[in-house]
């Protein structure tokens, strides 16, 4: 089961798992924004953190048997692309450029990124993606300002 949860059921197994993922994610969350229910940010807190917790757990688990910091574990991507968008309006085009955003930044690991990988086991894999999500979550909270005066 903790393969199946890091690879999130199998995507991590797929070319390109890690941008699959990322979009797989803003799609479940597009869906989410739809329902009345889902109107509070906490709740997107609350599945951040508990994705959160729940890849550092997986990541240790599945580090023996696949490596460090595996392609294969792409619930890192989830974690990152959720934190990207924590207290972000509901928009799709600010959904778009923070999809583009967390890529940049998870790809090329600027900015000390890289150096969080060297944290052991579930949380160094965890960690570079986490930071480029609240990278990437500065800058659409700046456009997003931006957006709301004009």
């Amino acid at each position: 089961m903790n393969k199946a949860i890091a690879s999130v059921f199998g995507i991590g197994y797929i070319k390109g798992g890690g941008t699959i993922a990322a979009m797989i994610t803003c799609a479940v969350l597009y869906l989410f924004w739809q329902q009345a229910w889902f109107v509070n940010p906490l709740y997107l807190l609350a599945a951040t953190i508990l994705i959160i917790i729940l890849g550092i757990y997986t990541g240790n688990k599945v580090e023996p048997a696949w490596g460090k910091d595996s392609s294969r574990v792409v619930i890192d991507e989830v974690a990152g692309m959720l934190v990207t968008m924590l207290f972000i309006p509901p928009n799709a085009y600010f959904l778009l450029g923070g999809l583009v955003l967390f890529r940049f930044f998870d790809i090329l690991k600027p900015l000390y990124i890289r150096r969080m990988e060297a944290f052991p086991g579930g949380t160094g894999v965890m960690m570079d993606d986490i930071l480029a999500g609240v990278y990437s979550n500065v800058l659409l909270q700046a456009a997003a300002l931006f957006y709301l005066r004009a």
